[in-house]
């Protein structure tokens, strides 16, 4: 320690400067470098924050089944392959952390093991909750203060509260967007909203007719 300080007293306030933001920037590499081995650890990952996989082929998708997702958001969201396809629209809008999440917290809740709820739960907190989360979920203050809280001894409800309020942010705000979308509306079969024309007037309509023939046939 003494070393250090006799070395820093030697540099300019320039070279002080540059140590002393080489130093930032390895402490800060490092933090990063802990949390992505965190989210690799044990495999589990997967089940915690599904990757970003090529889109899956919807050609078995019937068009009867796609429209049943326009009855309700809890109809979409019952159907593995609705889930899929919301989830690509998600990813459309760069909004994906929300259904990850939310599928996240339907894995954590299936979880036996109380060693393994406290892992996943630290895994959720560090990729959607905590404030430098690579894919932090829009919630309240209170609902993270009380989430922070109950992770220190998990239980399957713990995020309960955020997951709730994610479902109906995007039952809300993503779920209309979604059925309006060329992803959707390809899936039913059904063509955009249709475009306006003016309607032409009957002497417009004579005129292109064959001489003698009533503009009324």
């Amino acid at each position: 320690m003494r070393k250090k300080e006799a070395y820093l007293k030697m540099l300019s306030e320039d070279e002080l400067l540059a140590c002393r933001m080489r130093e930032t920037n390895l402490r800060s590499k490092d933090k990063k470098g802990r949390l992505s081995l965190l989210l690799a650890k044990s495999g589990s990952h997967e089940n915690v924050s599904p990757e970003k996989k090529p889109p899956a082929k919807t050609n078995h998708i019937a068009p009867d089944v796609a429209l049943r997702w326009g009855d309700s958001f809890e109809e979409l969201m019952s159907h593995t392959d609705g889930v899929e396809v919301f989830t690509r629209f998600l990813r459309s809008e760069f909004s994906e952390e929300n259904i990850e999440f939310w599928l996240a917290c339907e894995d954590f809740k299936t979880t036996g093991s109380a060693t393994k709820l406290q892992s996943k739960a630290k895994q959720i907190h560090a990729i959607f909750i905590d404030k430098e989360a690579p894919k932090e979920i829009n919630i309240d203050h209170s609902t993270k203060t009380s989430i922070e809280k109950n992770i220190l001894k998990p239980t399957r409800s713990c995020f309960d509260v955020a997951q709730n309020k994610i479902y109906g942010l995007m039952k809300r705000d993503c779920y209309p967007r979604f059925l309006t979308s060329d992803i959707y509306l390809t899936l039913t079969k059904r063509a955009g909203p249709p475009t306006m024309t003016r309607r032409r007037s009957r002497s417009f309509v004579f005129n292109e007719r064959s001489e003698g023939t009533p503009a009324w046939l």
